[in-house]
């Protein structure tokens, strides 16, 4: 159950294959919400007053030597500096591993690509995509003219992975996220976030964001 009962500043609805972009300032919560069950949501983000400054999936996990993280983690930047912190989860993990979908990894996937292991059905219900998170999530960063090559690694949040110790491989598979399902975060500077409603999953999600 949430906690959180004041009146949201942001109550967004994301179709699947849609993403959009907020900043959130410093003690506010931004919330993730499965709305059907199976979504993956890519998220990433920058320091609003410098945006260069941008997360980091390598020092995320570098720094808390977690490849998943939940309540209680943060999200870091190259810095170093806590962007985030996870304050609730209804889900238990989400991914540090993945790269963003693309229109190049569809494209090749058409072409017998073997870069994407998955037990999931690629696109979900949709079928499988044209453009994936990448170019989401440079649509909606476009107003903050954010270059597509200072798009970061993402957090892939309700995306759960199987990883093989002994082939050294690792795969997506399906996840455990129901409708509902949701994870909130703590801003802990002020933050530009961006998310995108992955198109690998084909399901919508919603985004709200909370006065402290």
């Amino acid at each position: 159950m949430s906690t959180t009962v004041a009146a949201a500043l942001v109550d967004a609805l994301l179709p699947a294959r849609t993403g959009e972009a907020w900043v959130v300032k410093r003690g506010q919560r931004i919330r993730i919400i499965d709305v059907e069950g199976q979504a993956i949501c890519d998220f990433v983000c920058f320091n609003a007053d410098n945006l260069r400054e941008r997360f980091s999936q390598a020092r995320t996990k570098a720094d808390q030597g977690r490849f998943a993280i939940t309540a209680g983690n943060r999200l870091y930047s190259r810095d170093n500096n806590a962007m985030l912190t996870i304050v609730e989860d209804s889900y238990g993990d989400h991914d540090l591993q993945w790269g963003m979908c693309s229109a190049w990894v569809f494209g090749n996937l058409r072409r017998n690509y073997h870069g994407m292991k998955s037990s999931v059905a690629v696109g979900g219900p949709l079928g499988l995509p044209e453009f994936g998170c990448y170019e989401v999530l440079q649509e909606a960063l476009r107003p903050w003219a954010i270059a597509p090559e200072d798009i970061p690694d993402p957090f892939n949040i309700f995306q759960t992975m199987e990883l093989d110790p002994e082939r050294k491989a690792l795969a997506i598979v399906t996840g455990r996220s129901r409708p509902g399902d949701h994870l909130d975060m703590r801003a802990e500077m002020d933050v530009l976030c961006a998310v995108s409603a992955c198109p690998f999953a084909g399901r919508p999600l919603r985004v709200q964001v909370f006065e402290a």
